[in-house]
């Protein structure tokens, strides 16, 4: 019953059960014993001119609130070749959403609302995603056939994607093993969400339809790390190519991650690589969780077909219920709904992921599918109860409850209520199976909650208005020939030159290497101080400055070729890089001038030495050399700054003072 089971109790003791650990402290055995498999799917839009099918041109956005007109769409699942329907498309089409596209003139055409056929590919993209294949080592298919993916979740006006898949079977390398990729696709990026709230979705078309591509592995990372350490290796060699496109929501990746004894689970468009360790790891062991509460419920009854969930539509008032959203949710005419869980005490309390237990599952595909917005639900193991307990011995009373039942309380609009009880149910019922094959969406925090029921083959079906295409050999050869440097060699080549290693991720993400190596080339710089420069001076200066429109990373060649041709020593960019990237089309002579740049010539500057050494055993009394030096360098760095190597004046103090 419920007065006689404590919640919190049950939590702690499940996550000893299920033997989780937290991310810092888990070792390879750990992911030894539970089975950990991932594989990734990277996406990244290409920088073309116009997009993938039509010609309206790509990389054009709009806000949220500016728009020409809208279209109200209402998405509904289609046969798939072998008459089966997606599991994906049923359930969106269960959740009965509206979709608004907000559509802008100069980003969109009759193409991207499904009035137009698609027009003839983009060759440029086309070419583009065949070079990036050849660098994955991909096997390029003799011909290209475009098939449509279905989406019903609004995210394409059409219902589906066009997609074509350009490689096969390739692999890329990791400091301790080689990871196989499966395929690369070429395909029309999707509409960007601006607000998803009860049955009403809406969406902004200006990135819908921009060429992407999607490269996929097998699931060979057995372990959170390198998962990370794949996707940093696709995406450094995609942006290296200098062929696609960078900044924020130009590429994401998805993540698919599975357990011993569970099945594989999409957790979808995750933003930085820098979550997936506590993604990944989170959700192996969340998916071990619910094989352990399978094991429990498996043991409380044998024939899983035979249990039934019973529900009765309750009057709060009538129990004396005073929760403040219950009686909200009263006030606007929606249904209170008591609903009883045979088997089930023990199991709402049960750890899923940190913060996170088994109800949660519940609650979030409430929330999804029957599109009830939170709080829609209270029930009798929570942490922190937000009705009083005898309230549930009274929904008890309702119910011919055994031992091992728990209840729960849950309301909604009329209309919506039928889907949540079957939504309820269903969970239910798929936790005597195990773990359900589902997309999960990501948060930075490691946890995940349910998106949608992960897509089948059954959604996948030839494109009819899109004929194939055939590559030639001596095309792919010509592109062949014109293949950048393989990221492998510009990671070598940076060790070899002596790069600090964490500045590899910054400079390989923006493609900053052919800059690195034309500043060296023609100008005859420091590869160690340039690839600095651009790893620490330039990544600190963007996050911690505004820049106005026209900054472009080819102004650090000019400013160092200004530099150089002035006598200047080119430590001053460092000074003079905040200037530059702000006022990007500011004179480089106007810049010395706003930072108070005076030349001095080198025997001035070392002539003060001695003056200041003097100078300072007068303030302290006594010479401290540590503390000399210190304090010489700091009255001399200003005026010494572009005028000579900061190092070298440096060995000059140091060595005046040991005499």
């Amino acid at each position: 019953m419920p007065g006689t089971f404590d919640p919190k109790a049950n939590y702690l003791r499940t996550i000893e059960a299920v033997g989780y650990v937290y991310r810092r402290d888990a070792t390879q055995s750990d992911y030894d014993r539970i089975g950990f498999m991932s594989g990734l799917e990277v996406h990244q839009q290409l920088d073309t001119k116009e997009k993938l099918f039509c010609h309206c041109p790509a990389g054009i956005y709009q806000k949220p609130d500016d728009f020409d007109a809208e279209i109200i769409r209402h998405m509904r699942p289609t046969l798939s070749e072998l008459g089966e329907y997606d599991g994906t498309a049923l359930m969106e089409f269960k959740t009965r959403k509206t979709i608004i596209y907000r559509i802008k003139s100069p980003t969109a055409c009759t193409y991207e609302i499904d009035d137009t056929p698609p027009f003839r590919i983009n060759q440029q993209a086309l070419a583009k995603a065949i070079e990036i294949s050849l660098l994955c080592r991909l096997n390029i298919v003799g011909e290209v056939h475009i098939t449509r993916k279905q989406y019903l979740d609004g995210s394409i006006p059409t219902g589906f994607q066009r997609t074509a898949i350009i490689g096969l079977e390739g692999e890329i390398p990791l400091e301790n093993k080689t990871i196989r990729l499966m395929q690369l696709s070429l395909e029309e990026d999707s509409c960007r969400e601006v607000s998803d709230v009860g049955h009403l979705r809406v969406f902004r078309t200006d990135r819908l339809g921009m060429p992407l591509i999607e490269t996929v592995t097998y699931p060979d990372m057995t372990n959170p790390d390198e998962v990370m350490e794949a996707c940093n290796y696709i995406r450094f060699l995609n942006r290296s190519t200098g062929k696609v496109r960078t900044g924020t929501g130009s590429g994401r990746q998805d993540v698919n991650v599975s357990c011993r004894g569970g099945t594989r689970v999409e957790i979808k468009g995750v933003a930085h690589s820098k979550w997936i360790p506590k993604l990944t790891h989170n959700e192996a062991f969340r998916q071990w969780a619910l094989l352990h509460i399978r094991e429990i419920l498996r043991q409380r009854l044998a024939e899983p077909s035979k249990w039934k969930m019973e529900h009765q539509q309750i009057n709060p008032r009538h129990l004396g219920i005073t929760y403040a959203p219950l009686a909200q949710a009263k006030s606007h005419g929606h249904k209170v709904v008591a609903v009883n869980l045979p088997l089930f005490n023990g199991i709402l309390s049960h750890f899923t992921q940190p913060g996170k237990m088994f109800a949660d599952e519940i609650s979030e595909r409430l929330q999804v599918i029957a599109c009830i917005e939170k709080p829609h639900m209270v029930h009798t193991e929570e942490l922190e109860p937000q009705l009083d307990i005898a309230v549930f011995d009274r929904i008890a009373e309702l119910f011919e409850v055994g031992e091992l039942d728990a209840q729960l309380i849950f309301w909604g609009p009329d209309d919506d209520i039928a889907t949540a009880l079957e939504t309820i149910e269903e969970r239910c019922l798929m936790a005597f199976e195990g773990v359900p094959r589902e997309t999960r969406k990501s948060f930075e925090d490691g946890t995940t909650i349910f998106e949608r029921v992960l897509p089948g083959a059954d959604r996948m079906y030839p494109d009819t208005d899109s004929p194939p295409i055939p590559l030639d050999d001596d095309y792919i050869e010509n592109l062949h020939h014109n293949l950048p440097d393989d990221v492998r060699d510009r990671y070598k080549k940076l060790q070899r030159w002596g790069v600090p290693e964490d500045t590899y991720t910054y400079i390989l993400k923006k493609n900053l290497f052919p800059l690195i190596e034309r500043i060296v080339g023609e100008l005859g710089l420091d590869p160690v101080f340039i690839a600095t420069f651009l790893g620490h001076t330039m990544k600190y200066v963007e996050g911690h400055y505004k820049s106005a429109s026209g900054f472009n990373y080819k102004i650090i060649f000019g400013l160092f070729k200004f530099l150089k041709d002035h006598g200047i020593n080119p430590q001053l960019a460092k000074k003079m890089l905040p200037v530059v990237y702000e006022y990007p089309k500011m004179e480089f002579e106007s810049v010395l001038i706003s930072i108070n740049f005076k030349p001095k010539a080198r025997e001035d500057i070392l002539a003060r030495i001695q003056f200041l050494q003097e100078k300072f055993e007068q303030i302290k009394k006594s010479l401290n050399p540590a503390m000399a030096f210190h304090w010489i360098m700091g009255q001399l760095r200003p005026v010494a700054l572009g005028n000579m190597d900061l190092k070298e004046l440096s060995h000059i103090v140091e060595k005046n003072l040991n005499h």
